[in-house]
């Protein structure tokens, strides 16, 4: 009876120890956020924002260091997090790209070398054109693609990433043939509409949001099944609830959304894990984050765990469809 005694306090006492292991995790010194975009786009602005958070509300003791690496649609971040295996003191911000990537690319990474940590919103897409576009709805843009195969130039974040799979699905289901024009990120593809040099994208509302505001684009529709929630004005009188869904438009896409999603390196500990996904959740809880939504027009949803994972493999299953229609498949 003695040794039975002994044996269940030891038990006992390994449990607390691994549980007050769990609870005591921190990190030992800068958290760097490796940002999968350049500079201004709507994964920057993500991180940022994230980060401004974390420091205001002093929800963890070491400082942040912001880092872009956009090159190869965003492969350059990932390879960076392989690179890192196992150091709790990176985490790294990307979309659906994280995953959809190894698909259409051979890179020096999969999806095996990150560990998912926490998704905190959903992106809306839309279509935009410049203020002074021939084209007054999405109606005259798709006849006008069709009437002109590959002559329109429609930019988009990165290749065979999150936009272009968009642009690709319009194609499909309407016959349009655009002239996709890659760049490094949402914030440049915003400018480059502003400027004429392309004529149209589907940025998401906080990536063209400026360029509205100086009256230098305007949006034609929403990829979504109901309109966005009424605001504040943007342009002039108009604003996100005044711009019709893509189905009201004539396109038959009634829903596009990408997440926004953290991930850290892969090999770290259970606790560093835990404590990371705890973080953002409290970071989703603040009304500066409210705020962010509210201004950048997201969904705000937060998935962790298990119902993470289920959203990338339905995300994942949904993509890989317009991938195998386009050819764009890897061997």
């Amino acid at each position: 009876m003695l040794r039975n005694t002994r044996i269940t306090l030891a038990a006992a006492a390994a449990l607390l120890s691994t549980v007050a292991a769990h609870a005591e995790w921190l990190p030992e010194r800068p958290v760097e956020f490796i940002v999968a975009s350049g500079a201004g786009g709507g994964t920057d602005n993500f991180a940022r924002t994230i980060q401004s958070i974390v420091t205001k509300h002093n929800l963890m003791e070491q400082p942040i260091v912001v880092l872009n690496k956009g090159s190869g649609s965003g492969a350059e971040a990932f390879i960076y997090a392989k690179a890192n295996a196992g150091d709790p003191h990176k985490l790294i911000f990307g979309t659906n790209n994280v995953y959809l990537l190894p698909h259409v690319a051979k890179l020096a990474y999969t999806t095996e070398d990150l560990a998912p940590v926490a998704a905190l919103a959903l992106d809306e897409f839309l279509i935009w054109v410049k203020a002074d576009s021939e084209y007054k709805d999405a109606k005259s843009l798709i006849e006008a693609a069709k009437a002109n195969p590959g002559q329109i130039p429609f930019g988009g974040s990165q290749s065979k990433d999150t936009d272009e799979t968009l642009v690709a699905l319009i194609e499909q289901e309407t016959g349009a043939d655009f002239k996709y024009v890659p760049f490094n990120g949402g914030g440049e593809v915003g400018v480059q509409l502003a400027g004429g040099h392309i004529a149209a994208n589907v940025n998401n509302p906080n990536e063209n949001l400026g360029q509205w505001q100086g009256a230098a684009i305007r949006p034609l529709c929403v990829f979504s099944p109901e309109r966005m929630a009424k605001g504040e004005p943007i342009q002039g009188d108009q604003g996100w609830s005044d711009i019709p869904t893509c189905s009201e438009a004539g396109l038959p896409i009634e829903s596009y959304q990408m997440p926004r999603t953290v991930w850290a390196p892969a090999g770290l500990p259970e606790e560093a894990l835990a404590f990371y996904s705890d973080l953002l959740k409290k970071v989703s809880e603040t009304p500066e984050w409210k705020d962010y939504l509210a201004k950048t027009s997201q969904t705000g949803r937060f998935l962790a765990g298990s119902e993470f994972e289920d959203f990338i493999a339905k995300s994942q299953d949904n993509a890989l469809k317009v991938f195998k229609a386009e050819g764009w498949l890897v061997q």
